[in-house]
Formats: C-alpha cells, sequence, structure tokens
C-alpha cells in the first residue's frame, strides 16, 4: 500500500448515433480529454474523508447524488480487505455535470484507477470497466457501458447495443465546441417519442433510424482519414433526422443555426436531446472563436472547447 495516490479519467460525447443506437445501429463516443477528471488518495490517521466538487465530509454522510460513489468506495475497499481504512480522498473535476459529458463514469473509471494504485494492483481493462460499471449500475440504473467504455479509452468507441465497445483510430484534427442550452435534457421523454413514432409510423421512422447508423459508418470512415469536411456534412445530416425523429428542441435549433452561421462544419445535438447540449466542429482558430461568439450571443449558458490536435 502506498501513501497516497492518483487516478484519472476524462468526459465524452456522443458524436453519432444518439437513439438509432437503442434500435440495433451503431453509435460512436468521443473522448473529451480536456475535460478531465482526477482523483488522489492519501493515507490519514482517522476517518474517511471526501472532498468533492458538491460534497465536502465524511464517506458515510455523502449525499443522495454520490450513493454510486458511495458503493464503489466500500466495495473497492472491501475488495482490498481494508473496509475501515482511514484516507482523504479529493475528486477535482471541470467536466460539467448531468450534461450527457459522461461525468459519473469518469469519477467511477478516476476512483477505480486511484485505489488500485493505492493498493499497488495490476488492473486490466476488462477489470476496470467492471468495477466502474458497478457505480454506473446504482447512478443510472440499465447504463448501457458507452459512458465507461469512453472514459476508460483515450480513443473513440465504436458501440452497438449488447456488443463489447470496440476503440477507433482518429486521425482527427479540430476543434469540438460545445454548448449548453439550459435545458435539462429528456432522455427518458426523448427515447418515449421515437418508440410513439415507431409505432405511429414504422416505415418513415425506421428510414430515418437506419440512415442514422449509415451516417455513423461515414463517421468513423471521416474520423480515421481526417476528413473534417465530411465529419461535418455528416453531423448536419445526421441532425436532420433526429429533428425528424422529434428529439431536438427549439434551443438546440437556435445554437445549431448560430454555430453554422459562424462558420461551423458542422454542428448537431448530442445525447438524448429535447433540451440538454449540442456541438459544432471547426478546424481553423479563427472559426472557433467566431463559432463561441455567436453562441454566447444565442444564450448558450455553458461553453466548452475540445482541442485535436493534427498527429
Amino acid at each position: 500500500m502506498q501513501r497516497h495516490a492518483e487516478g484519472s479519467s476524462h468526459a465524452k460525447l456522443i458524436l453519432l448515433g444518439e437513439h438509432s443506437v437503442v434500435y440495433g445501429q451503431p453509435a460512436i463516443a468521443v473522448p473529451l480529454p480536456d475535460l478531465a477528471m482526477q482523483v488522489h488518495i492519501e493515507e490519514r490517521h482517522a476517518g474517511q474523508m471526501i472532498l468533492a466538487p458538491n460534497y465536502q465530509g465524511p464517506l458515510d454522510d455523502l449525499t443522495e447524488a454520490y450513493e454510486g460513489v458511495r458503493q464503489l468506495i466500500n466495495r473497492l475497499l472491501t475488495f482490498f480487505d481494508q473496509p475501515h481504512l482511514p484516507f482523504l480522498l479529493k475528486i477535482t473535476s471541470n467536466i460539467p455535470q448531468e450534461r450527457g459529458m459522461g461525468s459519473s463514469a469518469a469519477t467511477a473509471i478516476a476512483l477505480t484507477r486511484a485505489f488500485f494504485a493505492f493498493f499497488k494492483a495490476p488492473l486490466s481493462d476488462a477489470m476496470l470497466q467492471k468495477w466502474a460499471n458497478v457505480e454506473e449500475a446504482i447512478t443510472h440504473g440499465s447504463p448501457s457501458g458507452i459512458d465507461v467504455a469512453t472514459a476508460a479509452h483515450d480513443l473513440p468507441v465504436w458501440f452497438v447495443k449488447q456488443q463489447l465497445a470496440i476503440p477507433l483510430e482518429m486521425a482527427l484534427h479540430g476543434t469540438l465546441i460545445i454548448a449548453d442550452t439550459g435545458i435539462h435534457g429528456q432522455t427518458g421523454l426523448a427515447v418515449s417519442v421515437v418508440r410513439e413514432q415507431l409505432q405511429t409510423e414504422p416505415v418513415a421512422t425506421q428510414e430515418h433510424l437506419s440512415a442514422l447508423g449509415d451516417l455513423t459508418t461515414d463517421a468513423k470512415i471521416a474520423l480515421a482519414s481526417d476528413n473534417v469536411m465530411q465529419l461535418g456534412k455528416t453531423m448536419n445530416a445526421a441532425q436532420t433526422h433526429l429533428s425528424a425523429l422529434g428529439v431536438s428542441h427549439p434551443k438546440l435549433d437556435e445554437l445549431i443555426q448560430a454555430a453554422r452561421q459562424a462558420g461551423a462544419l458542422g454542428a448537431k445535438l448530442t445525447g438524448g436531446g429535447v433540451g440538454g447540449a449540442m456541438f459544432a466542429l471547426a478546424d481553423q482558430p479563427e472559426q472557433v472563436s467566431a463559432i463561441t461568439a455567436a453562441l454566447e450571443a444565442a444564450g448558450a449558458r455553458g461553453i466548452w472547447l475540445q482541442h485535436y490536435p493534427k498527429n
């Protein structure tokens, strides 16, 4: 056992495949390493103390929002046969919470890495994801696994329902500009909207879902070949199908239109939709500045950047 140890992770973004992934089509999630999560553990003489962005106090008094974290820590301590180990655990993050960027999965990945490092234990990728899914199952009920898989890797992942996530090659250079509408996304409601459409308009709805699957394949090729223009066109086409499925929102549409008019190569919603966040793609610094200014003027409540340097 060490005196102190650290673990890290990062946010994620659903690039393509929202909603269609529910019906067997592929989805791609990309890592957001500029939005980072750090967990630091160190020994102390007594007590098990947590310092987190929205909580400072004993492990046993963690608020309901951190119940998955509390359960994961207790199970890790039991696994290492140190249930009463005194420690100070500090969580530092610049990942926005409840914005579909995988904050809870990133926490679970960083926690697991920190504890295994603290106890000097080897940690395979499969074991890392298994432990992280303990927290995700408590926090989200029935997680798909895409958040954990992306938070555990520095590469995009290709995800198909009930299959293992596969890391993808990425040669992309450019910047993603992510903006929050200020309206909490309603994933459950959005999923219900698509399900209802599939029942009442099965042919047209299935065409949209299949098209989103094809666009996800196109995005995979664009990522590997650094074809930012093609990726932007793919994003715009995907947004058209998502809007037709009824999962966009007037505020999302406003921000997407503002980004495109400011020079974005592409812009679309990310995650469940019906509120939540959108993102735009740019490949020049002046585009990034113009898009950011346009999103601010259009009323974005928060803006985050992810730079992918040219290899």
